[in-house]
């Protein structure tokens, strides 16, 4: 490993492969951090607001395109899709040749594809617009990295739950942004309005956040990132078209069983390779492989409230089962679990310098145990909604903090960006696949109503059900995180008491 040394913000400057004094001389000054960690923020804000963007517009866009329901579907998979592929590859790109690079380069083409969208008006170009939209997710883990090597350690709790509070924050205040838009004026504004925070965003990350000094050396895994690309798609198509090709269909069992088996012959590549894409020896360690168990687990009890909880909210009175308000108004009662994430952050910042990064993954999943408990039993009016989901938002905003702290505690310095994008993946599994169980339990209770298929209230409490198992599956996974041992010759940036 290059020779490193300690920058006066507080995280590790080396491996400068290739740069000159400047950029050394640019590591002398202390640069104020309160900024750095503003504009991230708002860059996973922005990144989260994405996925929210099109929830309006969904049930309409059969007519506004003249396409079937299940073609307009791609709107949403296709995002997804690319953001999962996206982001551990962003990850290497960014340890490899600058974090603040690939942000850059990944919010760039954000606005491409919004003013592709924007310009659509048939489904192949607004598939393609929403693809590449689905890149700046990749800018979530790159900036929690930034952080790692900008920050004092001091500071890096609290900046690191900031950043992943976004998550939340972005979706829940989008949604009633985008339900206004999309009420009120042409849907394409919808996506003139993202490539305008796009450009904001670009504007600010290269005033603001300084250039990346820590590299890692090597080379580009290219047959790796098509490896991953290949199976990683097969493996959510098949999760994601699931319920409606039939989970027996042989496109179902063609995609996902092609997809692990590309996966497995990846995984065999990259552990015989001098730089793979994903340093799997690495992922293997106890404290990064079950860290990332549990990211799949909470991601997933996660999703399965955002699937069911709009649903129920939304449902005609008239069914016995839902609450019969507005996409505007529920997304109004759902809004504040979002800020609620945002309110963690500084109690997650004490609690992990306090009890580390373990106590506040653990104790995130018990507050969504506690979530879906009180939803078993009641969740059968407005408050009872609102308060569940509050209770969920205090959950995530504490375990989506622990899981970059954990995961940069038990990796080296130069590995940051690709260890924080496998773990974003491993949230993206779990969401990915909260959206297709719930999907499938939800239809598959469903009755008959005035020719409609409507939920029934059995289907909603077998939902809540579940999530509350992968709560507890979250809950168990943290408390067998081991600390993890330090391998002689990597340098961590993070120290003991926040493990």
């Amino acid at each position: 490993m290059p020779p490193r040394y300690r920058a006066p913000g507080g995280g590790y400057a080396g491996g400068m492969v290739g740069h000159g004094g400047d950029e050394r001389a640019r590591l002398s000054r202390t640069p104020k951090t309160w900024p750095i960690v503003a504009v991230l923020a708002f860059a996973g804000a922005c990144s989260s607001f994405m996925f929210t963007i099109v929830v309006p517009i969904q049930s309409e866009l059969p007519v506004l395109l003249d396409e079937s329901r299940d073609a307009t579907a791609w709107v949403v998979t296709v995002t997804l899709l690319t953001a999962a592929v996206t982001t551990p590859i962003a990850g290497r790109l960014g340890d490899l040749y600058g974090k603040r690079r690939i942000v850059l380069a990944l919010i760039a083409v954000l606005v491409v594809g919004s003013i592709i969208a924007g310009a659509s008006h048939s489904l192949p170009v607004l598939l393609i617009g929403r693809a590449l939209q689905g890149a700046v997710t990749g800018v979530i883990p790159l900036g929690i990295a930034i952080l790692r090597d900008h920050l004092h350690e001091d500071r890096i709790g609290g900046a690191v739950a900031l950043v992943s509070a976004t998550l939340g924050f972005g979706g829940a205040l989008g949604l009633p942004a985008s339900a206004l838009i999309a009420e009120r004026t042409d849907w394409h504004l919808l996506f003139w309005t993202s490539a305008a925070l796009g450009m904001v965003l670009f504007a600010l990350i290269a005033l603001v956040v300084p250039v990346s000094t820590l590299r890692t050396p090597g080379r580009f895994d290219v047959p790796g990132v098509v490896g991953l690309s290949i199976g990683l798609s097969g493996v959510l198509l098949a999760v994601a078209q699931g319920n409606a090709w039939g989970w027996t269909s042989p496109a179902t069992l063609a995609f996902g069983l092609g997809g692990l088996a590309v996966l497995v012959f990846w995984g065999w590549y990259e552990l015989r390779i001098t730089d793979p894409l994903v340093d799997l020896r690495v992922a293997a360690r106890p404290p990064v492989l079950i860290t990332n168990l549990a990211s799949i687990a909470m991601g997933f009890a996660f999703f399965s409230s955002n699937i069911t909880l709009p649903q129920l909210l939304e449902l005609p009175a008239a069914t016995g089962v839902g609450l019969g308000l507005s996409l505007l108004a529920a997304s109004l009662v759902l809004m504040p679990s979002g800020l609620v994430m945002m309110a963690m952050s500084p109690v997650a910042a004490r609690l992990n310098r306090r009890y580390g990064g373990k106590f506040l993954l653990v104790g995130g999943a018990l507050a969504i145990i506690v979530a879906y408990t009180l939803a078993l039993v009641a969740s059968t009016e407005v408050w009872q909604i609102f308060l569940l989901n509050v209770m969920i938002g205090v959950g995530i905003g504490l375990g989506y903090a622990a899981m970059p702290i954990l995961i940069m505690h038990a990796v080296p310095a130069t590995e940051t960006g690709a260890a924080n994008g496998l773990n974003a993946l491993m949230r993206s599994l779990g969401t990915s696949g909260a959206a297709a169980v719930m999907g499938t339990v939800l239809a598959t209770t469903a009755i008959e109503m005035d020719g409609v298929q409507v939920p029934t209230r059995e289907g909603f409490d077998l939902t809540f059900l579940i999530g509350l198992i992968a709560a507890i599956v979250a809950a168990v996974l943290g408390l067998l995180i081991p600390k993890p041992h330090r391998i002689p010759g990597e340098h961590p940036s993070l120290p003991d008491d926040v493990a």
